[in-house]
C-alpha cells in the first residue's frame, strides 16, 4: 500500500533520556498538530532529526532509538555536534533565515556551512530513498530542507514529492544576491507541487524562477525539464477546537483553581488597573519587538490620559540564545523595558510586565482570555499562528487585534487593526485606536475573523496540500500522452527490432540538445553526433534531423553523416548523398512591411534580437527580461497578426516568434519522406510548437514523442532531452 513519508528538520517529538534509556513523547506543536492526520491515514512514516546529538549515541543507542520511533512511525536522521552547527545553527538561521526575512545586513554566507548544508540535505534524501516505494507520496517542510526534493526527484523521479516553506520567501531583488541561488531554486524544482502561506511568497517565487532559471511559466505551474511543477497558496490554520476549548475551561475556573498568573492578572483588572495589552513573541529581531516597546513609550508620552489605565504584558521566548544578533536584541529589549518602566511607573502601576521564559499552555491560554487587546507587529513573518489563536480564545467575539502588514496571517484577517510595523507613530496610534474601540465593532471585526479562521483550521490546511499532492499524481498516471517508463522503452525498442524498415524523425533544438541563450553556441555534442553515427548504421533505417535552423547551420554540423537533413521547417531538403534543394515558388515582399515592426519591438526590449533565415524572421526573448519578454511578445502576435499576408504564417514558439511562408511546415516535409517508402516504424522526436504539424501529420501507429510535459498530439512524452538520447542509445 502506497504510503506519505514527512520529512522535516526536527520529529515532532520531546527527547529524555532517564537512566540511560532514551523515551520520545510526541509533541502538540503546529506542525504536529497540522500533520497528525496525514501522519495517521494508512502506512505512513515520518523522517527527522530526533533532537539528540550523534555525538552522545552508541550504536545501542540508536538501535534503540530507532525501535522506540518505530512505534510511532517515525524515522530518525542522526547528526553529530559539527552538521548541527554548520547545518542548523550556522547556515539554516545565520543565511537562510535573516536572507529569507529581508534582514540582509545579518546574512552570512560561509561556502564551509553550505557544503554542510548539501550535505546533510543529502543525509535526509537518502533516508527516503532507503525506505520509499512506487507510488508513495514524499511532503518536506521549510527552509533546512531546500535541496532534498531534487536529489529525491533525481534517483526517483517517478515519486510525487511535496514541498511546503513555512518563512516567507523574499522579492527578486533579495533572493538574487545569494551566492547559490540557482543551486536553491533547482532544489525546490524537485518538487511537484509547491506550497507557500500567502499570494505574495508565491509570486516572488515564480518571479525568481523566470528571472535567474529562464523557465517557463504560465500563472502558477512552471515548465522544468518535462514536468508541469504547481505552486500554491495554502495559508496555514491552527487547532481552532483546541483553543477555543481551553478558552471556554479558562473562564468556567474558580479562582482557587487558577493559575498564579491568572491570579496575578485578577488582581489587574479587580484594582481597574485597565485594559491590557498581549505581546507575545520568541526573541527574534524579525520579530518587531523594540518598535514595539517604541510605539508603547510613544503612546505613553502622548496620552497621558492613560497613564495607570494600561499595562503591556510582554513575553519573550527565549530563541538561538547563543547567536550574537539575538545576545544584543535580548540585552536591547531589557534596556527599553528598563527605561520605560523607570519613566513612567508608580507606587502601584508598572507599564511594561516582562517575562522572559516559555509558557506553559495553560498560562498562555491565561493570556490569552486575559488580554483586551493582542500587538502582533513582526518585521516580517511567514505566518504568525499567534495572532490566530488569540483570536480563537476570543468566545465573546470581543478584544482587538493589532496585526502587522508584513505578517502573512495579515492577508486573511484584514479585519484586524492593520499596521505597518515600521512606523512608531501609526503603532503608537492604533494602542489607542484599540483602546478605544467600542465593543459593536470590535465584535464586528471578531465574527468575521475568527468565521474565517475556524473554516480554514490546521486540518483544512494539511488536507488541502495533500488532495492537490494527490491530484498531481493521479492526473499524471491517467494522462493521455503517456511518460515513456522502462516498460513503454522496451515495447518500442522490441518494435524497432522487428521491424524491416524504419524512419527516425529528430528535432534538434531542445529535443537532441537543450536550449541556450545563445543559439550560436547550441552546437552537437560528441555524444549526439556518434549516436546518429550509430542509429543510421543500423541495417534499413532512415535517420532525419528536421529543424528551424538555417541550412548553413545545419550543413556545418550534419552533413558529414550522410544522412537526410531538413532546415527551416521544411524550406530546405538535403537527402542521402546529394545537395540541398529549395522548396520553390516562395516569396519574401512580406519582410519589407513587417521588419520595421520586429526591428521597434527589439530596439524597446532590451535582450531581444532577430534572426533572418532564407525565407523567414524569428524575433528572440529568451535574453530579455521574462516578464517583459512575455508581455512584449503577446502585443506583437497583437500586432502581426492583424498584418499578415496571405500566405504567411506565425509561430509561436519557444522564446521566439517566427514569420515563416504556410506552405513550410515540418509536417509537409516529413510526410514527403514518410510516403517515399513503407516504413513499418516511425519515430518522431520534437519539443516545440512546429512539431506539432510533424506529430499529427504521420501515421497512428507511429511513435510520436514530446519533449515535455506540455499540450501536445504526441502520443508520449519525456521529460527532457537527456532521457531522448537514453531511449534512443536502446536502439543502437
Amino acid at each position: 500500500m502506497p504510503k506519505n513519508i514527512i520529512v522535516s528538520n526536527r520529529l515532532p517529538v520531546q527527547v529524555e533520556n532517564k537512566n540511560q534509556v532514551w523515551t520520545f513523547t510526541p509533541t502538540s506543536g503546529g506542525l504536529a498538530t497540522g500533520l497528525k492526520s496525514v501522519h495517521e491515514e494508512g502506512d505512513s512514516l515520518w523522517i527527522g532529526w530526533p533532537g539528540v546529538s550523534d555525538d552522545l549515541l552508541s550504536k545501542k543507542n540508536k538501535k534503540q532509538i530507532n525501535e522506540t520511533l518505530s512505534k510511532n512511525q517515525f524515522r530518525a536522521v542522526f547528526l553529530d555536534d559539527n552538521e548541527l552547527d554548520h547545518f542548523y545553527l550556522g547556515f539554516s538561521n545565520k543565511c537562510l533565515w535573516p536572507l529569507f526575512h529581508y534582514f540582509i545586513e545579518y546574512q552570512k554566507f560561509d561556502i564551509d556551512q553550505w557544503e554542510y548544508y548539501t550535505l546533510v540535505n543529502q543525509k535526509f534524501a537518502d533516508e527516503v530513498l532507503n525506505v520509499i516505494e512506487d507510488g508513495d507520496i514524499v511532503w518536506i517542510h521549510d527552509y533546512q530542507l531546500l535541496l532534498c526534493p531534487q536529489m529525491i526527484k533525481e534517483i526517483k523521479p517517478e515519486v510525487t514529492v511535496g514541498f511546503f516553506l513555512h518563512i516567507p520567501f523574499p522579492s527578486f531583488e533579495i533572493f538574487r544576491i545569494f551566492p547559490k541561488r540557482e543551486d536553491l531554486l533547482n532544489g525546490i524544482l524537485g518538487s511537484d507541487l509547491i506550497g507557500f502561506h500567502t499570494f505574495d511568497y508565491q509570486r516572488h517565487f515564480l518571479s525568481s524562477v523566470k528571472r535567474i532559471l529562464n523557465l517557463d511559466v504560465n500563472y502558477n505551474v512552471i515548465y522544468h525539464q518535462g514536468r508541469e511543477i504547481e505552486v500554491n497558496t495554502f495559508p496555514m490554520g491552527i487547532d481552532f477546537k483546541k483553543f477555543e476549548k481551553a478558552s471556554y475551561d479558562n473562564i468556567q475556573k474558580s479562582g482557587l483553581e487558577s493559575s498564579e498568573l491568572k491570579k496575578q492578572i485578577n488582581v489587574h483588572k479587580l484594582e481597574n488597573r485597565g485594559k491590557l495589552i498581549l505581546s507575545i513573541d520568541r526573541l527574534d529581531y524579525t520579530k518587531g519587538i523594540i518598535n514595539r516597546l517604541l510605539a508603547f513609550e510613544r503612546f505613553l508620552d502622548n496620552n497621558i490620559e492613560y497613564h495607570d489605565k494600561v499595562r503591556l504584558v510582554m513575553l519573550a521566548v527565549p530563541s538561538r540564545s547563543e547567536v550574537s544578533q539575538y545576545k544584543i536584541l535580548k540585552r536591547q529589549t531589557d534596556e527599553v523595558v528598563g527605561r520605560i518602566n523607570g519613566k513612567f511607573a508608580t507606587v502601584n502601576w508598572t507599564p511594561v510586565w516582562y517575562y522572559y521564559r516559555s509558557m506553559d499552555f495553560e498560562n498562555l491560554i491565561d493570556l490569552y482570555v486575559s488580554s483586551d487587546i493582542a500587538m502582533i507587529t513582526p518585521l516580517r513573518d511567514g505566518m504568525n499562528l499567534v495572532a490566530k489563536e488569540y483570536l480563537a480564545t476570543r468566545v465573546n467575539n470581543d478584544g482587538v487585534l493589532i496585526l502587522s502588514e508584513l505578517a502573512g496571517a495579515s492577508k486573511e484577517i484584514p479585519q484586524a487593526l492593520v499596521v505597518n510595523p515600521f512606523d512608531i507613530e501609526e503603532l503608537a496610534e492604533s494602542i489607542k485606536t484599540a483602546i478605544e474601540m467600542p465593543l459593536k465593532e470590535q465584535k464586528e471585526r471578531n465574527i468575521i475573523s475568527r468565521n474565517r479562521i475556524e473554516r480554514y483550521d490546521i486540518e483544512k490546511w494539511s488536507s488541502s496540500f495533500m488532495k492537490s499532492l494527490k491530484d498531481h499524481a493521479f492526473n499524471l498516471g491517467t494522462s493521455k500522452v503517456k511518460l515513456i517508463n522502462s516498460k513503454i522503452a522496451k515495447q518500442i525498442e522490441t518494435s524497432y527490432r522487428n521491424s524491416n524498415k524504419k524512419l527516425l524523425f529528430l528535432d534538434y533544438d531542445g529535443t537532441l540538445i537543450n536550449f541556450h541563450k545563445n543559439p550560436e553556441k547550441a552546437i552537437p555534442s560528441i555524444e549526439v553526433l556518434k549516436l546518429i553515427e550509430k542509429l543510421k548504421s543500423n541495417s534499413n533505417t532512415d535517420v532525419v534531423i528536421i529543424s528551424g535552423r538555417s541550412h548553413l547551420f545545419m550543413d556545418k554540423y550534419f552533413s558529414s553523416l550522410n544522412i537526410i537533413l531538413i532546415a527551416e521547417h521544411g524550406l530546405f531538403i538535403k537527402n542521402k548523398e546529394d545537395s540541398w534543394k529549395k522548396k520553390k515558388g516562395l516569396t519574401i515582399e512580406w519582410k519589407e512591411h513587417l521588419l520595421p515592426i520586429l526591428n521597434t519591438f527589439t530596439d524597446n526590449t532590451p535582450g531581444t534580437f532577430i534572426e533572418h533565415k532564407t525565407n523567414s524572421v524569428v524575433w528572440h526573448y529568451r535574453k530579455a527580461d521574462p516578464e517583459l519578454g512575455k508581455t512584449r511578445s503577446i502585443e506583437l502576435k497583437t500586432v502581426l497578426q492583424s498584418l499578415l499576408p496571405n500566405g504567411l504564417s506565425l509561430l509561436d514558439g519557444n522564446k521566439i516568434i517566427e514569420l515563416v511562408s504556410s506552405d513550410v511546415n515540418k509536417g509537409v516535409a516529413a510526410l514527403d519522406i514518410s510516403n517515399k517508402k513503407k516504413y513499418d516504424f516511425i519515430l518522431a522526436a520534437g519539443d516545440d510548437v512546429p512539431d506539432e504539424n510533424m506529430f499529427t501529420s504521420l501515421p497512428e501507429n507511429s511513435y510520436t514523442i514530446k519533449i515535455g510535459k506540455k499540450k501536445t498530439s504526441a502520443n508520449y512524452f519525456l521529460r527532457k532531452t537527456e532521457d531522448l538520447i537514453k531511449l534512443l542509445s536502446l536502439l543502437e
